[in-house]
């Protein structure tokens, strides 16, 4: 391969799309490889459904027939929903990426309460009319709704007397006397965070969290996240096409050899045969498993459902959230669920996707709750059977992905 490039990407999950797409833009010479026949690596959306069987080693057969056509599924291996005000959506708009691609809103965000689920209130209306509070409770937590709305980091008049660079969390909770049942789904289901650890931390990052999720919820009504048509596995590509467009070179079903290295420094790649020497690499974690640290593992169960998950209102789309002190875990489960309304499943077929954070040696027991949740399940995708020997199972490093992705995103 002639010349040196600005920066070369290879095996393009989301990031290194994103990062390729911007980067030619602004004029740098990209080469973007990818071992894989699809965009994204593991924030792709697998089709047909054959493949995404095919990827765990089970053999398509009889199983399928009442799936409808393989092709009129898009399944993602990651599962996200984006936040309609988040900073992914604003980079969408600003590189316009969004002219390739189309969105429809989820319709519903829910949290689990003593084993059912509710709408995640996060307005004034919402808290007064929610069951998931008492009375008292209901008129509490609206005076924080509106402290959280009125709240200005540029304006200290608004702060009522914190220090949004030094007060915890935990205080402002304190300060409108919340319980712990409105703390748990105010810092896991409006606030996104996945432990508790936000508590003893300055409150200025999660009141504009919960901001965004308030403005992110009244651009559209419904809920506050949005989704593409046809996958996640759409994003990818679409920041692909923005680096084409620009002059970036895309190579699909490329191998990688080895990373050169001379004189210490990463000078290119080597890929059958022949180099493509770069100023700037960038890369998945899995090309470099010897410089990424092990710190955890993640279990993602992909299940098929012929019915709306009950308690939703019949919802075509939503996510739930199970927040930890709910089943006595350190981290919580999420439930993602979507269905044909998205072109990414057969008509009248749904996809719920479970993850969360693994903490002991029977990953399987960990999600139970959410899996009790789904009820009946058609299909289980992506863990061996029988059901007790959980198998995927995925490494988190310190570059890796947590297991649902939200936030500000």
């Amino acid at each position: 391969v002639g010349g040196v490039l600005h920066f070369c990407a290879w095996i393009c999950s989301l990031q290194e799309c994103i990062l390729s797409g911007i980067m030619s833009v602004n004029g740098k010479k990209v080469l973007h490889m990818d071992r894989n026949s699809y965009y994204g690596g593991e924030s792709a959306s697998i089709t047909p459904l054959e493949d995404l069987y095919k990827r765990w080693h089970r053999v398509p057969g009889p199983i399928l027939e009442s799936m409808g056509r393989g092709r009129d599924w898009n399944v993602d291996l990651i599962p996200k929903f984006l936040m309609a005000c988040g900073q992914l959506v604003k980079m969408l708009l600003y590189t316009e990426v969004t002219r390739y691609l189309d969105f429809k809103v989820i319709e519903g965000s829910f949290v689990y309460k003593g084993g059912k689920i509710y709408k995640v209130p996060s307005t004034e209306a919402e808290a007064l009319a929610s069951s998931l509070m008492g009375l008292f409770e209901k008129r509490r937590f609206r005076k924080f709704l509106v402290y959280v709305a009125n709240f200005d980091e540029n304006d200290a008049r608004t702060f009522e007397g914190v220090d949004p660079k030094r007060t915890t969390m935990r205080d402002i909770y304190k300060k409108f006397d919340l319980g712990q049942d409105v703390i748990d789904f105010t810092g896991h289901a409006l606030a996104l965070y996945r432990t508790d650890d936000y508590l003893d931390q300055p409150c200025q990052e999660t009141i504009n969290r919960i901001k965004l999720y308030s403005e992110s919820l009244a651009r559209y009504g419904k809920s506050p996240y949005l989704y593409p048509l046809y996958g996640l596995g759409e994003l990818p590509q679409g920041f692909a096409r923005l680096s084409a467009i620009y002059g970036g070179t895309y190579m699909l079903n490329k191998p990688i050899e080895e990373i050169v290295i001379e004189n210490g420094k990463v000078v290119g790649v080597k890929s059958e045969g022949e180099i493509a020497r770069c100023k700037q690499l960038i890369c998945d974690p899995s090309y470099i498993p010897d410089r990424v640290k092990k710190v955890g593992e993640v279990i993602r169960v992909i299940c098929i459902l012929n019915h709306p998950i009950k308690n939703t209102n019949d919802a075509n789309s939503c996510q739930i959230i199970i927040p930890q002190n709910q089943v006595n875990r350190k981290s919580d489960i999420y439930i993602c669920m979507i269905s044909s309304a998205h072109n990414v499943a057969a008509q009248g077929k749904y996809i719920a996707i479970v993850s969360t954070t693994v903490e002991t040696s029977e990953p399987d027991k960990e999600i139970k709750p959410a899996m009790d949740l789904l009820e009946p399940i058609e299909q289980k995708v992506g863990m061996d059977f029988p059901f007790q020997t959980a198998a995927l199972l995925f490494p988190i490093s310190f570059l890796s992905h947590p297991p649902f992705f939200n936030g500000n995103c």
